[in-house]
C-alpha cells in the first residue's frame, strides 16, 4: 500500500488545466460533504486534479494507491506489537476521518471487495466509520471528504464498481484534453516547445484510437510528458517515443512493431 501525506508547509498549487466545471463541482461537493467519484482513463489527470484541489482549498491530503491485496484493515487500522505491547494503529482512512481532510483512494476497483463495505457508511447521510476491532464508531467531521477514482475502460467482471457503490458518489468523468490544450500542458510540464510537442500529441491520439483493438490502454498524458522530457534532455525523438510511448503499451513484438510503424509515419 502506498500512502502519501501532505507536508506541514504550504506547497505551491499543482498545475492543472480544467476541461469543464470539475473544479467548481469539487468545491461544491466539499462544501456539502458529498463523496466524489472520478472516472476516466489512466493518466488523464485525475490524481493531479485531486492534488490541485486539495492544495487550493488548503486541505490535508492522504492518497492511497489501491491494489489487489489492499484490504479494509489496511485502510482502517490494526493491532500491532510495539515494545511488547499490543497497540492499535490507525490506517490512512481512519486518520483522515479523525483529523479531517481529503482521503483519496486511487483505482478503487483494484482493492479487495471488503473495502467497499467499509466505505458505505461513510458515503451516505450517516458519515460514520465503524471500527469493529476497537468498538469505536467515528463520525466524520465537516472537514472530511472521501474521493475515489477508477478507470471504467479497464475492467472485467471481477473488477467492476458495483452500482450500489457508484450511486453513493457524485461523479465526474475525465478524458484526455483537446489537442491544443494537451499540447500546451505537455509543453509546460516538460519544457519542450509546443512545435516539437505537437507531433507527439498527434501520435498519442492515433494510438488512443487503437484502444480495444490492439491495445488495452492508450497513451496517457503522463507518458506524453515523459516522452517530451526525454526529448528536451537531448534524446533523439524516435528513441524517446519508443521508450515512453510504445514500450509501456505492449509486450507483444508484433504489436510493438506495428506501433513503431505508426509512429514513424506520424513523426515524418
Amino acid at each position: 500500500m502506498t500512502v502519501l501525506h501532505a507536508t506541514a508547509s504550504a506547497p505551491s498549487i499543482p498545475a492543472y488545466s480544467p476541461s469543464g466545471n470539475e473544479c467548481a463541482l469539487f468545491e461544491k461537493a466539499w462544501t456539502r460533504q458529498l463523496p466524489l467519484l472520478l472516472k476516466g482513463p489512466t493518466g488523464c489527470g485525475k490524481t493531479r486534479f485531486v492534488s490541485h484541489m486539495a492544495t487550493k482549498l488548503g486541505l490535508p491530503l492522504s492518497t492511497v494507491s489501491c491494489h489487489d491485496d489492499l484490504s479494509a484493515a489496511d485502510l482502517t487500522g490494526r493491532y500491532l506489537l510495539k515494545g511488547g505491547d499490543t497497540v492499535w494503529v490507525d490506517g490512512p482512512l481512519t486518520r483522515a476521518v479523525r483529523d479531517g481532510g481529503v482521503c483519496y483512494l486511487d483505482e478503487i476497483v483494484e482493492a479487495r471487495k471488503d473495502v467497499a463495505v467499509v466505505l458505505h457508511p461513510l458515503t451516505d447521510d450517516r458519515r460514520i466509520l465503524p471500527l469493529e476491532r476497537t468498538g469505536e464508531v467515528l463520525e466524520a467531521p465537516l472537514g472530511f471528504m472521501l474521493v475515489v477514482s477508477y478507470n471504467p475502460g479497464y475492467q472485467n467482471l471481477l473488477k467492476a464498481l458495483k452500482p450500489s457503490t457508484r450511486q453513493r458518489f457524485v461523479a465526474i468523468e475525465f478524458d484526455f484534453l483537446p489537442k491544443a490544450e494537451e499540447i500546451a500542458v505537455v509543453a509546460t510540464e516538460s519544457g519542450l516547445d509546443e512545435a516539437r510537442v505537437a507531433p507527439l500529441v498527434e501520435l498519442a491520439r492515433r494510438l488512443r484510437a487503437l484502444k480495444g483493438h490492439d491495445l488495452e490502454e492508450g497513451v496517457s498524458t503522463r507518458l506524453l510528458v515523459y516522452c517530451a522530457c526525454l526529448i528536451d534532455s537531448g534524446m533523439p525523438m524516435r528513441e524517446a517515443v519508443r521508450a515512453a510511448m510504445i514500450e509501456p503499451l505492449t509486450d507483444e513484438p508484433d504489436v510493438r512493431t506495428a506501433l513503431l510503424e505508426v509512429a514513424d509515419a506520424t513523426m515524418r
